[in-house]
């Protein structure tokens, strides 16, 4: 029997096969092309498994994956989670407010999702909290995001017409959902599919932080088509291993001019006739993303200050 994945605990995974879901365990152990991973199966894997005369489920195999999306934590572990498999786009969930997402942030999430093939774009929710100045900043944000081709939008998750606005963006796609916890990933997922009653969290008074609410990630499926995965809170994002001259490739502004630059191993930091150097000093890159672009190359934890909110 085969079926996909729509859940994992750590060490079983819920597969639905037809109108039926069935619990099941690892046969084995199962490697990703070599690497090794705390979750050798993730949501959104078609498997394949047995139905054992004790009553077990095993799952034996794993279909090709599409692609798939890992998240490195950034501690001396350096231990990889897969988070998704066979997706069609994922979706950042961001907030300026209660919490504040930060920039730096959102460009490793958008580099890790460019690193995997994964097309993505930004909703910012919670834009009802924001005042007149918190509204002009966000939409210099959403420019510069934009400028560079990644689709953003702007939602209140209690707004119904709002949040029915965008079903279009999810109709008959595989979508992750992925943020900081308490930035309303859950309560927006309620909002675009009634019924689902996923659970949601508080915001930590004290430290403004969400507290985590989904424990692990799960794939759901939307009544007018498609399919979200709802992940857990992220609160750091390490990047998978790249080479110096590796990283530009993930940056759309730097990946367009880079084959302008005089050296072909141009990193894009002080060599002559740099391309993407030109472009920085005429603005056709924003400073902001260089420097983050900068931070990465060092190994560096980026943040944008003239972007932070006080």
């Amino acid at each position: 029997m085969n079926g996909l994945v729509i859940k994992s605990t750590g060490s079983r995974y819920m597969v639905k096969a037809g109108d039926k879901i069935f619990d099941c365990v690892l046969k084995g152990k199962i490697r990703l092309d070599g690497r090794k991973t705390t979750n050798p199966i993730a949501v959104g894997d078609k498997v394949d498994f047995d139905l054992e005369e004790n009553g077990e489920t095993i799952i034996t195999g794993i279909h090709p994956r599409k692609n798939y999306i890992i998240r490195k934590s950034i501690n001396l572990s350096k231990q990889a989670q897969i988070i998704a498999s066979n997706l069609d786009q994922a979706i950042l969930i961001a907030t300026l407010v209660s919490p504040r997402t930060s920039l730096g942030f959102i460009d490793r999430f958008l580099i890790t999702a460019e690193a995997y093939r994964i097309p993505a774009r930004i909703i910012f929710n919670k834009c009802d909290l924001l005042d007149e100045q918190q509204k002009q900043i966000q939409n210099e944000i959403i420019s510069l995001y934009e400028k560079i081709g990644y689709r953003c939008y702007q939602v209140s998750s209690y707004d119904e017409k709002q949040v029915n606005a965008l079903r279009s963006v999810f109709k008959d796609q595989t979508t992750l959902i992925a943020g900081h916890s308490g930035v309303g990933k859950s309560t927006f997922i309620n909002a675009l599919e009634p019924g689902l009653n996923i659970k949601t969290g508080e915001i930590s008074t004290a430290h403004a932080k969400g507290m985590h609410t989904t424990t692990f990630a799960e794939l759901h499926l939307l009544s007018f088509g498609g399919n979200i995965i709802d992940s857990p809170g992220i609160k750091e994002l390490g990047l998978v291993e790249m080479k110096k001259e590796e990283v530009g490739h993930y940056f759309p502004e730097i990946r367009a001019r880079m084959n302008d630059c005089k050296f072909n191993n141009c990193i894009h930091v002080n060599e002559p006739k740099c391309a993407v150097l030109s472009a920085v000093e005429k603005g056709d890159i924003s400073p902001e993303r260089y420097n983050s672009y900068l931070g990465i190359l060092n190994g560096e934890e980026m943040d944008w200050k003239e972007w932070e909110l006080k």
